[in-house]
């Protein structure tokens, strides 16, 4: 592969489509391995040793990690080679990846239209680039960030069991809710990385001890005699009646196929995003509380009292939506505020998980639209209030509430854009929701 041909495809890509952050120079670091012929990008976010990883943010401009996260050593082990760290909402806070300090992401199918978020980058260069060059991207969810931006930008994301793969070198959202997951152009390739990053890691206290699988086997098994819960509440109001067509058109797909399905209700997921924005807000704000201007994150001289300063420095430095968030954690888990919020928060937390347990007594998979729109025009977006682009998360906060596997797989079009059919699972049987992807994908 001539690299430099190679960096400058990429440089135009991105002046065209704003997918990265930052470029790296291509270089393979080994000739063998499971992923030795594909480009991996990297959501900006996940430490990358020697590369510029500022989670999107204008505070940690020029931050150098001089360590590796375990997933990047992982895919590097396996002989990958890493091409850049791709664009993404500030610290993850936004559906649209409109909220980055580094450009917006602009989606491959109309450059008019959101990539969606967080991983708006990831999944946009997935979908740009041609099906000749090998590539995945790492990218991470808290609510919904690999499932939305697969979806819109019509490529397969795959967010993993919370705690099947290693946080050690991701700069945290809400350390309760974040995992990092592969975006990929096929159900194979995304398993097959989620072969190669799955595993424990004993410098990640929320990672599960466990024997390392291969995920690609299995996958053409097919689906005969799986059940499959279709959750009505997930197809209900506010999901663009095109969109709900293109998924039911993906479930009797899989029923030709030898699938059963039955419609069932998990009436807690109308609690689901408020709890989840409560928890999320409560997490961020305290892990976001050390980009103060002393010891991490952009500086300033210091001129005045500490409180002045440490405000004057946020002020600078984070974006809107970042304040926003800030702000709204920090009064939920205020003394008088936290039994109120809080707390009750975390009862809904346990209802979801609760409900979706009970679903997977009864069913293999749950199938559901990933978004209830289609990718939307900026355009539209800056006319929609926080609390309107929030409500945008009401399919994919539940099952990320719970750390169940979510995969996010092309199932048609709605307005000629692509629509996501997204499968949820039990924790740990990733097996059968990438089998059922695959089965969808085959059956094209």
């Amino acid at each position: 592969m001539d690299y430099r041909k190679l960096e400058a495809r990429l440089r135009t890509l991105d002046r065209k489509y704003s997918f990265f952050v930052t470029i790296a120079r291509p270089q393979r670091l080994r000739d063998k391995g499971k992923l030795s012929r594909f480009l991996v990008s990297v959501k900006d976010c996940i430490c990358v040793e020697g590369l510029q990883s500022a989670a999107g943010s204008r505070i940690l401009e020029g931050y150098i990690p001089p360590f590796q996260s375990t997933v990047v050593a992982s895919v590097l082990g396996e002989g990958a080679t890493i091409i850049g760290k791709t664009n993404q909402d500030e610290f993850g806070f936004g559906t649209f990846s409109v909220n980055s300090g580094y450009g917006i992401p602009k989606n491959p199918h109309d450059p008019g239209r959101s990539c969606g978020g967080s991983s708006g980058g990831a999944a946009g260069l997935t979908a740009a680039l041609p099906d000749d060059i090998l590539h995945i991207a790492l990218g991470q969810s808290t609510g919904g960030s690999i499932s939305c931006p697969a979806s819109f930008c019509g490529v397969v994301g795959l967010t993993p069991t919370y705690g099947l793969v290693s946080r050690y070198g991701l700069i945290d959202y809400a350390n309760s809710l974040d995992k990092i997951g592969p975006i990929a152009k096929t159900v194979k390739d995304a398993a097959l990385v989620l072969s190669v990053i799955a595993g424990f890691d004993p410098r990640d206290s929320t990672s599960i001890k466990r024997e390392p699988e291969d995920y690609t086997k299995g996958l053409d098994r097919g689906v005969k005699g799986l059940k499959i819960g279709v959750p009505k509440e997930y197809l209900g109001k506010g999901v663009d009646p095109r969109v709900a067509k293109s998924v039911w058109s993906g479930i009797k797909k899989l029923e030709s196929l030898g699938a059963e399905y039955q419609e069932i209700s998990l009436p807690s997921t109308k609690h689901a995003l408020s709890a989840y924005y409560i928890i999320a807000c409560a997490e961020a704000s305290t892990n976001l509380a050390k980009f103060c201007g002393m010891r991490y994150g952009a500086s300033e001289p210091v001129r005045d009292s500490f409180n002045e300063y440490f405000s004057r420095v946020r002020t600078k430095y984070f974006g809107e939506e970042a304040k926003r968030r800030i702000l709204l954690g920090t009064y939920a888990r205020m003394a008088g505020y936290r039994d109120q919020y809080y707390l009750k928060a975390m009862k809904v937390r346990t209802m979801v998980i609760q409900e979706f347990k009970k679903a997977f007594k009864k069913f293999d998979v749950l199938a559901a639209p990933t978004m209830p729109i289609t990718a939307p025009r900026f355009s539209e977006i800056e006319k929609m209030s926080p609390i309107h682009q929030y409500t945008m998360d009401i399919l994919t906060v539940a099952p990320n509430l719970a750390g169940i596997p979510t995969l996010s797989v092309p199932c048609g079009r709605a307005k000629g854009m692509p629509v996501g059919l997204h499968l949820m699972g039990d924790h740990l049987q990733e097996e059968k929701i990438l089998r059922t992807g695959k089965s969808l994908e085959a059956g094209k």
